[in-house]
Formats: C-alpha cells, structure tokens, sequence
C-alpha cells in the first residue's frame, strides 16, 4: 500500500516530478492559493477541492469526487433552483 505524503514530502514529489506547483495547478484545474495552502499544512482538506487536491497529491487516500456540490463553488440545489429547473 502506498505511504500518504506529509506536505514537505509532497513539494519533494513534485520538484522530483519537475513541476512547479503552479504547472500542478494548471495541469488539474486548480486554484493555486488552494494549493499553496495545502502544501503549507494550513487546510484539513475534509472535502470538496481541497480533498481532491489532497488526493491528487498523494496526502489522502480516497477518490477525487466528481459531485458538482463538493467542487469549486458550485451552487448547491435549493428547492428555489429546482422550481426554476422545472419551469423551463
């Protein structure tokens, strides 16, 4: 079973990788103030991106989640939404 990466063994695995945290970034999408932090042990990364990020950078077991509701500020479904959906 693979070991999950400390945050410094994480920025070891990307400079061995040869990539930047910022090509990181722009390679999956990311926020790269997100990734910064995460990198820097300031975010739990319990859901959403930042578990993804997590994930991806090996500091997590689990999967990246595809749910619009858990990822980059997608709106939620409200009943509101809903009512809207069913009109058009």
């Amino acid at each position: 079973m693979n070991k999950i990466r400390t945050p410094d063994e994480a920025k070891e695995w990307l400079a061995y990788q040869g990539i930047s945290a910022a090509e990181f970034c722009r390679m999956h999408g990311l926020p790269t103030s997100l990734v910064y932090e995460i990198l820097n042990g300031r975010k739990r990364c319990l859901r959403g991106m930042s578990h993804n990020i997590a994930v991806l950078l090996g500091m997590k077991r689990g999967v990246v989640t595809t749910r619009p509701a858990r990822v980059a500020g997608a709106p939620r479904n409200s009943s509101a939404a809903q009512a809207a959906g069913a009109q058009a």
